[in-house]
């Protein structure tokens, strides 16, 4: 069982940043994929960043890439989010999210069994 906190949401102004970090119950410095969801109202749940622990490589939905960057504290067991350049369509419930990965992930926002309660991100133009 891994456990996952989310903090860091806020409400921001457009172009403002954020950082959200995700405290895991349990080390996940190697073997696993995490990510970072969000979920709008009245939309589905997107996968936004991961990360292969096993190997450091870094995924991005295109919506964000160049804009927010995900990174890991092996030491600390915390996953975090960079966002910047925040935009009103960034508004959403971010989640972490965690799962075993013993090899590179083929579809790396696929297939999590562990989830975070989420913290909200509100940008306002």
């Amino acid at each position: 069982q891994v456990q996952l906190v989310e903090s860091g949401g806020d409400s921001v102004q457009a172009g403002g940043s954020l950082r959200l970090s995700c405290a895991a119950s349990t080390t996940t410095a190697s073997n696993y994929c995490m990510g970072w969801f969000r979920q709008a109202p009245g939309k589905e749940r997107e996968g936004v960043a991961a990360i292969y622990t096993g190997g450091g490589l870094t995924y991005y939905a295109a919506s964000v890439r160049g804009r927010f960057t995900i990174s890991q504290d092996n030491a600390k067991n915390v996953l975090s989010l960079q966002m910047n350049n925040l935009k009103p369509e960034d508004t959403a419930l971010y989640y972490c999210a965690a799962r075993r990965c013993w090899i590179r992930p083929s579809q790396p926002f696929d297939g999590y069994n562990y989830w975070g309660q989420g913290t909200q991100v509100t940008v306002s133009s």
